[in-house]
């Protein structure tokens, strides 16, 4: 910052200049300082152009910080979003496998008690038609005898 340089040679300038007698003021080559003022008028537009970049840039990168911090924040809340669907999709997966096993093993035992009713109801059928057969065997042997 070469602003800073000149004005430090300004006032090392000030301060080794010769006191009034009797005085707390200086004596001073007025064309030196107004060469070193004019020196720092034609610098100072310069550093304030370089100011106003830095403090442009500086606010430019913090909003595009800010930007990005929030595009992570909404990015998690809709992952969050997303994993207490997935778990609740995920929960109501397993609510409905178990209502469809238990249908299932309701159903199976509804068939296997129709299907044992069904081969009794055979069965019954088939030994009250053997009995009748067995009777007329019966019938027939006493009558061959």
């Amino acid at each position: 910052m070469e602003i800073f340089t000149l004005l430090d040679s300004l006032e090392e300038m000030i301060e080794n200049s010769r006191n009034l007698p009797f005085s707390a003021k200086v004596i001073v080559d007025g064309e030196e300082i107004l060469d070193m003022i004019k020196e720092i008028r034609l610098k100072l537009p310069e550093e304030l152009k370089q100011a106003k970049w830095v403090k442009e840039e500086r606010e430019r990168i913090l909003l595009e910080a800010k930007k990005e911090a929030e595009g992570i924040v909404k990015e998690a809340e809709n992952r969050i979003i997303s994993m207490i669907d997935e778990h609740e999709i995920t929960r109501k997966a397993y609510e409905q496998k178990a209502e469809i096993i238990e249908t299932a093993n309701e159903m199976s035992r509804e068939i296997s008690k129709g299907t044992k009713e069904y081969a009794d109801n055979m069965l019954s059928s088939l030994e009250a038609t053997l009995e009748e057969v067995l009777k007329v065997v019966q019938n027939n042997r006493k009558e061959l005898k």
